[in-house]
């Protein structure tokens, strides 16, 4: 990766969100990939895996709670950090950018119900 470039690099295995854990801010992935675990249970279960362009740690800017999952690097990782001041500075610039935030908010919790309906189905 290079150096100089915009961003954070994280080492495979890293944890750059922690569940449970207080955040201000969300992330966007420049180069890598990254893995979202929900860690309540005994088992870790993943949530999703998400790529180069894609975005995560946006619950903390919206709700201001604490983190809902873990986010580890698969390999390495640089990600862009950015705070709520720059994100709505971003979307005063690009007003169609709130839209594509709420489009991929909206496709993960279609995905998630998925998951959910697949696990209940196995469970009976």
């Amino acid at each position: 990766m290079a150096t100089g470039a915009l961003g954070k690099i994280y080492s495979d295995g890293e944890v750059i969100v922690q569940q449970g854990k207080s955040g201000d801010c969300m992330y966007e992935i420049l180069e890598g990939k990254v893995e979202v675990l929900e860690e309540s249970s005994e088992h870790p279960l993943r949530l999703a895996v998400l790529h180069k362009g894609d975005f995560f740690g946006e619950m903390a800017i919206f709700e201001r709670e604490a983190r809902s999952a873990t986010v580890r690097a698969l390999g390495d990782v640089r990600a862009l950090t950015i705070d709520r001041k720059n994100l709505l500075r971003r979307i005063s610039e690009d007003p169609s950018l709130a839209f594509r935030i709420l489009e991929k908010m909206s496709h993960r919790i279609r995905e998630l119900n998925k998951k959910l309906v697949q696990t209940q189905s196995k469970s009976n």
